[in-house]
């Protein structure tokens, strides 16, 4: 039997409003990989989809507003770039969540298909209510 047939996937809705980044990231991969579930296996794709809105107000500990770094690289020699986290979250404030998240998934195939199911976004505004998603309360 196909596994699409045998899961039930569940969509959910989780605010990010003051929401410190690190906690909230990790509760989200749990449900994303389905350690939530009975039917849980570390090689098995179990996890629900969820959605993450205002992700603009996210809340981050210390002085990491200003002094946390993103580093990237281009591929070419001496190509390092690096964004501080206030220029990031004035750009792009979903990679913000979207990096800390998919830094907590498995690094294999089945972490980027699970991390395929996390929808972000800036404000309370999404188009996901004909799969009626269920708040989820993180605290």
């Amino acid at each position: 039997m196909r596994q699409s047939k045998i899961i039930k996937r569940e969509w959910y809705v989780v605010d990010a409003t003051d929401k410190v980044l690190g906690r909230l990231s990790s509760k989200v991969a749990m449900y994303l990989i389905g350690k939530h579930k009975i039917e849980y296996a570390p090689y098995f794709d179990v996890g629900d989809y969820i959605i993450i809105i205002n992700s603009k107000k996210i809340y981050v500990s210390g002085r990491k507003y200003e002094n946390k770094i993103y580093y990237r690289h281009t591929g070419y020699v001496g190509g390092i770039k690096s964004l501080k986290f206030k220029e990031l979250i004035s750009i792009n404030s979903n990679k913000v969540i979207e990096n800390s998240v998919k830094g907590m998934l498995p690094k294999n195939k089945l972490g980027r298909v699970m991390f395929r199911r996390l929808k972000v976004y800036t404000s309370t505004v999404h188009n996901h209510e004909a799969q009626s998603p269920k708040f989820l309360q993180i605290s």
